[in-house]
């Protein structure tokens, strides 16, 4: 469990943490908002270990017996709401976790803190139920509510929280954590930062992924070939994508930086610009026998295959319309 002063980026969040914890102008109620694997369960935990050690200072001292009960996952006021069914959070679950037990006295500390992940998938009557909560708190209370989705709360639940955005971190942080910390190699790092987009979390499950490795083949073979390939041979590539499972969110994207690359080595001639710098040779010739209007469609139609994607539009179709762009062009 890292503290907040070694987690990477987030200066605002931390020094809201910070500040917090100093003055004792505690909230009873966050939401703590951003994309998976950005750090909010990271964040949340760094926080709730500080809120809890008994130096009461803001770095953790990590020796006393309450930083030990956190660290080892033991600590009594210290609750991790769970959910049985994947897709929600019930009405029960709050009742029983949070409603139940929140006027019990903290065993050991001054505070007594439950940490909802996924907080978004509470359905309308948890939140109801959590309000009443939320709206007359013990004062030892603190209530983190982690979650992809703001806009999944109810107003009432929003005006009584204090909201944290978790915002990108710049990619030189991204690829310098991999290089440094994961010694991944530098053109690799570019291309897992670049599929990132400033997740940390996201670019160390990109490093250690077999089915990204799998699908980054895959495109790469196909976009190599796609000129010269006929009707049959891209058809045989689309059935591939859907019988090996590849994630058509990671195709579409690699599609658009190798086109975005060629495109911008053609206006540029940098090589230092281009994410896939170890595809140099392909992206020159491609840029030498590509016309800028050309790549403007094929940069285009991959948006509306995203569009159509999201419309539920037979997936089968849509690549094959897409495909037959880029050969065109």
């Amino acid at each position: 469990m890292l503290e907040l002063r070694e987690i990477l980026g987030h200066d605002m969040i931390k020094e809201h943490f910070y500040n917090a914890i100093l003055t004792g102008n505690i909230s009873h109620a966050y939401i703590l908002a951003g994309e998976e694997g950005m750090g909010k369960k990271s964040l949340a935990d760094a926080f709730a270990l500080a809120l809890l050690c008994e130096e009461g200072q803001a770095d953790p001292c990590r020796q006393c017996h309450a930083c030990k009960q956190v660290l080892s996952g033991n600590h009594p006021d210290l609750i991790y709401v769970t959910h049985e069914k994947p897709a929600s959070i019930g009405v029960d679950d709050v009742r029983r976790q949070i409603n139940d037990t929140i006027q019990v006295k903290p065993y050991s500390s001054s505070h007594k803190i439950y940490i909802v992940d996924e907080a978004e998938k509470m359905t309308v009557q948890a939140q109801n139920a959590l309000l009443k909560t939320i709206e007359e708190p013990p004062a030892y209370a603190v209530i983190l509510l982690l979650t992809t989705n703001v806009d999944a709360f109810l107003p009432t639940i929003l005006s009584r929280c204090v909201q944290l955005k978790l915002k990108p971190l710049p990619d030189e942080a991204v690829k310098e954590y991999l290089t440094g910390k994961m010694e991944v190699a530098q053109p690799q790092a570019e291309i897992y930062t670049a599929f990132a987009r400033g997740n940390l979390g996201k670019a160390i499950h990109l490093a250690s992924s077999e089915d990204f490795k799998h699908m980054y083949a895959e495109m790469l073979g196909l976009l190599k070939d796609l000129k010269k390939a006929d009707i049959s041979e891209l058809l045989d590539y689309i059935r591939r994508i859907k019988d090996e499972k590849l994630d058509i969110g990671q195709c579409l994207d690699f599609m658009q930086m190798w086109y975005r690359d060629v495109l911008m080595y053609k206006t540029t001639k940098d090589i230092n610009l281009l994410i896939f710098k170890d595809e140099y040779s392909t992206v020159n010739s491609m840029s030498a026998v590509s016309g800028y209007d050309g790549l403007e469609r094929i940069l285009t139609a991959i948006d509306k295959a995203r569009i159509r994607l999201d419309a539920n539009v037979n997936m089968e179709l849509v690549m094959e319309l897409l495909l037959l762009t880029m050969k065109e062009n």
